[in-house]
């Protein structure tokens, strides 16, 4: 191997598993290629010591470098955060007194709105999407350098300072004395990680009307040179539209907001406000099936991704049916989980835990048929830690009035119980519908929000560590985009289980478990992500927390048994 000499250095690619000599001080996309690498789509990013770096970024040491696509999850962030730069700057362009609001991921896209200045709403037409949209070709085809610069936290507050979206109460909680912002032109925008090198490399978006604002569509993940297939989520557009309306009611829209309550003694008045439309929701949903028209159903199914809350959901659900009367009797599916080493497998060789034949559905079926013909079964429990079911003697018989509450992630799949007919049935979607954003153009993933719950919960109650959990994640994604998200728009009701504070409580208990995460793992790149995406949050105590709180089921306290 040649030694390198003053002006060069070594670096290795993880992509090609070799070492390459480069000239010192070269930016990425040189290197990129230079090596003459070609990945399966155009090159967006890199990781640099398994951290995100954009390709304007230069090397002067010897390094470890992954160069990645749109096909993965940090390049596809990394896309769409430089499209929302561009359709921010193409709003601003034909609408000075408007901004641009993400409101949240919907429709295989992201919702948005046009903020304006003087605080009316406007009708948004499909003359001015049509517009915005011709302006943002019109840069992409100019092919615009994307710059990043950094300065002074006082001198970043004050280039910011007619941002209406808390950016200046954000700022402070990093605490750190620069900030990095980027211009494109002579438009300037804060966004919380890299962007693309210029706009040129955005060469699939559209965007349309949606409701009283558009969709801006984006490549799909699994097939990058095409459009997402738009899918109309209807339900799942009220169940956000109803929590934004909350969320004005605690007057808190973004993290600068929130953390300006969690420094002040109005956070316990925030946290009993926000427990208490919760359980609001929950109290309606039960009416809902207590006065079902065309009489009461004998099973409420619920259902949900990952981490999202169904079990504290559906116990707290129990208990205002109980208040109408009923009497509900809850099954939850992952005690059915076939033992781990049974479990299906994955393309990979992974298993897939998301998969439904990962629950032994002759038993379930057939105790389920049981119960309902009056006789008593012996129910199984589910050990998470050793991966292995047993019997410990709990049994069950249920009354001819009772409710069957079936709690799982494939409840709403009509293959689960093929034989119960559809007015038998009501049927719930549960999931982490994060509704406040970073700010105006920067959104809280979802998926950002349960993953960092499973982090801790797994680490707490599975003895799992944050580096399991993430080395999963991509399988759970997967699973859920099969076997969940095709159905939940069959819910009769979707019930929001986020919490407007949760994050700055999650982030006392998950920092110090992401810190575990050794460097110079594929894992590392991630927890490195969630630590810095967890430095924007004010961490607040939990004491005031009820302990019937979704948010209990992970981070412990509950007075629910699990």
């Amino acid at each position: 191997m040649t030694t390198p000499s003053s002006n060069m250095i070594q670096i290795y690619c993880i992509n090609t598993e070799q070492h390459y000599l480069v000239p010192r001080g070269s930016n990425l996309l040189e290197i990129y290629d230079m090596i003459g690498l070609q990945l399966p789509y155009r090159a967006v990013a890199a990781r640099v010591n398994y951290r995100l770096e954009d390709l304007n970024y230069y090397v002067y040491k010897p390094k470890n470098i992954e160069f990645v696509d749109i096909s993965c999850a940090a390049g596809m962030r990394c896309y769409v955060r430089t499209l929302s730069m561009v359709l921010a700057a193409a709003i601003r362009k034909n609408y000075p007194d408007a901004d641009l609001r993400i409101e949240h991921p919907i429709s295989k896209g992201y919702y948005c709105r046009l903020q304006w200045s003087d605080g009316e709403d406007r009708l948004l037409t499909s003359d001015m999407v049509r517009q915005i949209q011709k302006t943002m070709h019109e840069m992409i085809d100019a092919d615009i350098p994307v710059v990043a610069e950094e300065i002074r936290i006082q001198e970043a507050t004050e280039l910011f300072k007619e941002r209406t979206d808390g950016i200046e109460s954000l700022f402070k909680t990093l605490g750190n004395p620069y900030v990095r912002y980027f211009k494109m032109g002579d438009y300037i925008d804060y966004y919380t990680d890299v962007l693309l090198p210029s706009t040129g490399y955005l060469n699939i978006f559209a965007l349309e009307p949606y409701f009283d604002g558009m969709l801006l569509r984006i490549p799909a993940r699994r097939k990058p040179d095409h459009l997402e297939e738009e899918v109309m989520q209807d339900k799942m557009f009220g169940i956000f539209s109803e929590y934004v309306g909350w969320n004005r009611l605690l007057n808190i829209s973004n993290v600068g907001e929130l953390n300006t309550v969690c420094k002040t003694k109005s956070t316990f008045n925030m946290i009993k406000l926000a427990e208490a439309l919760h359980e609001k929701k929950v109290t309606q949903i039960a009416d809902m099936i207590a006065n079902r028209p065309g009489g009461r159903p004998k099973f409420v199914l619920i259902s949900g991704p990952s981490s999202s809350g169904k079990t504290t959901f559906s116990k707290r659900l129990a208990i205002q049916l109980l208040v109408n009367g009923i009497k509900p009797v809850t099954i939850a599916m992952d005690n059915y989980f076939v033992n781990r080493v049974d479990t299906p497998k994955d393309e990979n060789g992974e298993y897939d835990f998301e998969n439904i034949n990962a629950i032994d559905l002759d038993l379930f079926r057939s105790q389920l048929q049981d119960l309902l013909d009056g006789k008593e079964v012996s129910l199984p429990t589910y050990n998470f830690e050793d991966g292995k079911r047993y019997f410990l003697g709990n049994t069950l018989k249920i009354e001819k009035d009772s409710i069957i509450i079936l709690e799982g992630i494939h409840a709403l799949n009509p293959s689960l119980i093929p034989n119960i007919p559809r007015q038998a049935t009501f049927r719930i979607y549960v999931s982490a519908l994060t509704t406040i954003n970073v700010d105006n153009h920067n959104w809280i993933p979802t998926t950002d929000t349960r993953l960092i719950r499973r982090i801790v919960r797994d680490y707490r109650y599975r003895n799992f560590s944050a580096r399991e959990t993430i080395a999963r994640c991509e399988s759970v994604i997967k699973g859920e985009e099969k076997w969940i998200y095709p159905y939940q728009e069959n819910a009769d009701v979707m019930f929001n289980s986020a919490l407007i504070f949760e994050l700055s409580v999650l982030k006392r208990h998950a920092e110090p478990i992401l810190a575990e995460v050794p460097k110079y793992c594929a894992e590392y790149s991630e927890a490195y992500r969630l630590l810095n995406f967890l430095a924007y949050f004010e961490p607040i105590p939990e004491k005031e927390i009820p302990p019937t709180s979704m948010l209990r089921e992970f981070v412990g306290g509950s007075s629910f048994r699990y």
